[in-house]
């Protein structure tokens, strides 16, 4: 065994070999303001009519059939009586359809829809419906799409 006085220096030598050790400098607090959380956004108001419209295929042949529907409603109930009007906006032209069907007591509207061919093979077309004639005024719904294939 080595006597203590041999190992002591040793001990030291190694330890001054070491890196430096330096002390990460303190974080500064963060404060948060008291009124920050009194800031809230305002929560949206959920319209009093909404609709929406989907297709019977979104995935039809080129010379297909297709149905158009398309609902109104007041809260969660359907509106009767509003006129539906649609535009297809095929590749090459918007077609304003002919029909113009008034909403069922559910708030149901459809428009049947032969492509002939009108759009090329996957590549979407879009369908706009605007309801009118009910005591909202006027209203666009969200556009449908189908893509021929």
């Amino acid at each position: 065994m080595l006597p203590v006085g041999i190992l002591l220096p040793l001990v030291v030598l190694l330890g001054a070999c070491g890196p430096a050790v330096n002390q990460p400098p303190t974080q500064k607090t963060v404060t948060i303001n008291p009124t920050f959380q009194s800031q809230l956004s305002p929560v949206p108001t959920i319209p009093t009519y909404r609709c929406g419209s989907w297709t019977s295929n979104n995935a039809p042949g080129r010379n297909s059939t297709i149905t158009i529907y398309a609902r109104l409603t007041k809260d969660v109930a359907g509106v009767s009586g509003a006129m539906a009007t649609a535009v297809v906006h095929f590749h090459d032209e918007d077609v304003t359809l002919d029909q113009h069907p008034t909403s069922d007591s559910g708030g149901y509207v459809s428009f049947p829809l032969a492509l002939h061919g009108r759009q090329p093979r996957n590549i979407p077309a879009t369908i706009d419906i605007t309801f009118t004639n009910f005591p909202g005024g006027t209203l666009h719904c969200t556009s449908t799409f189908f893509t021929p294939q």
